[in-house]
């Protein structure tokens, strides 16, 4: 008998073999639009002002918040300041560095009359990974231009490296001439928000290796069934970045594709655990905001509108993306924080980031006092 018939069946792969990453990043690349116009000495001011206003926002963040950079995670890097294309590009990375490994069992030998790694298995293969990766960048691509900032948690995780901080500076031009705000203050309010979530990583070194584990848990609960793989497949990616980005995936689309009370109840978890991040991301900038931002109040009230969407196409492009759940996870999130920091003050409250167990579930994120109770006794 041959070797290769000696050999135990293939009954897995990973999402890497039905992913093709590679084409994700160039099709983000070439389809992010390239943001406003703005002229070569006008784009170097701005990436030197949000460099120094992120350097200058830890301070001010780390004392309002009580919290200190853990030591084991190393020195936090300077903040990259990039354009929409990196940003996109960052994020295939960081997602194929999360998902990749995640593993996926074939489907029945046979199927559809094709032997599970036969030569029509390869060429249906090899066609859903460029289908799937095509759409996950032209995803990434649109969401390019509605991101001011963020902190990639997936970046190195595996290897114990510490995050990385983005900040998108047409996203940020643009804005601020939308709102018509003061651009020096705008750009201090953003790094504000965006150095409270390095912060909650940094000081919290568990963190990111908890929400990488459950998020592949939940992308092998999506994908453990093999049937319509690619089908699957695609609306998993299609909701997992958003989800894990911010919770802004969490809605029906991803729920969808759940298939157990169990798939659904982590879900809820994941999406309680990123309205926290993103409560206290916003309760720390407001705190700090007055001592630092002069024009606070107008950027506060101009943004906040803006977040509710402004337009029929605007609207309907949110809802299809779930771009109003995450605006709920904001809300949700500093009501949580702000009823907890009414009971046990800052000290009591960051008792959050001591362990998995201590984070609050959906239904405290509700309802603060039973988070006190449980966690405080």
């Amino acid at each position: 008998m041959s070797p290769a018939a000696d050999a135990a069946p293939e009954t897995a792969r990973t999402v890497g073999a039905y992913v093709d990453f590679d084409l994700a990043a160039r099709v983000a690349a070439r389809l992010a639009p390239p943001g406003p116009a703005v002229g070569r000495a006008e784009a170097a001011e701005v990436v030197g002002e949000l460099r120094e206003a992120a350097a200058a926002a830890a301070a001010p963040v780390a004392a309002t918040a009580r919290l200190q950079q853990d030591p084991s995670t190393g020195a936090a890097a300077p903040a990259l300041v990039v354009d929409r294309a990196s940003w996109a590009r960052a994020n295939v990375e960081a997602f194929r560095a999360l998902l990749a490994p995640v593993p996926v069992p074939l489907p029945e030998p046979g199927r559809r009359g094709a032997r599970a790694g036969g030569r029509a298995d390869r060429a249906t293969t090899a066609l859903g990974r460029r289908t799937t990766g095509g759409e996950t960048g032209a995803l990434l691509a649109f969401l390019s231009s509605r991101v001011l900032g963020q902190f990639d948690v997936f970046s190195g995780v595996d290897a114990g490296e510490p995050g990385r901080l983005l900040l998108v500076a047409p996203n940020v031009v643009q804005v601020e001439r939308d709102l018509g705000v003061d651009p020096g203050d705008f750009r201090r309010w953003v790094c504000l928000h965006e150095e409270a979530h390095r912060l909650q990583f940094g000081a919290t070194p568990w963190l990111r290796r908890w929400l990488a584990g459950e998020a592949r848990a939940l992308s092998e609960d999506l994908l453990s069934n093999p049937r319509d793989l690619g089908e699957r497949l695609a609306g998993a990616l299609r909701g997992l970045p958003e989800l894990l980005r911010g919770g802004e995936g969490a809605g029906a689309g991803l729920a969808d594709l759940l298939q157990s009370p169990a798939q659904r109840e982590r879900v809820r978890r994941v999406v309680a655990v990123m309205s926290l991040l993103e409560g206290h991301a916003d309760v720390v900038m407001d705190d700090v905001g007055p001592q630092v931002v002069p024009t606070v109040a107008t950027i506060r009230a101009r943004f906040t509108e803006r977040r509710r969407g402004r337009g029929a196409l605007d609207v309907l492009t949110r809802r299809l993306l779930g771009l109003d759940a995450k605006t709920r996870q904001y809300a949700d999130g500093a009501r949580f924080v702000r009823g907890v920091l009414g009971d046990v003050g800052w000290e009591g409250f960051n008792a959050v980031w001591r362990e998995p167990a201590a984070l609050p579930t959906p239904e405290e994120v509700a309802d603060p006092g039973a988070w006190v109770r449980r966690v405080h006794g």
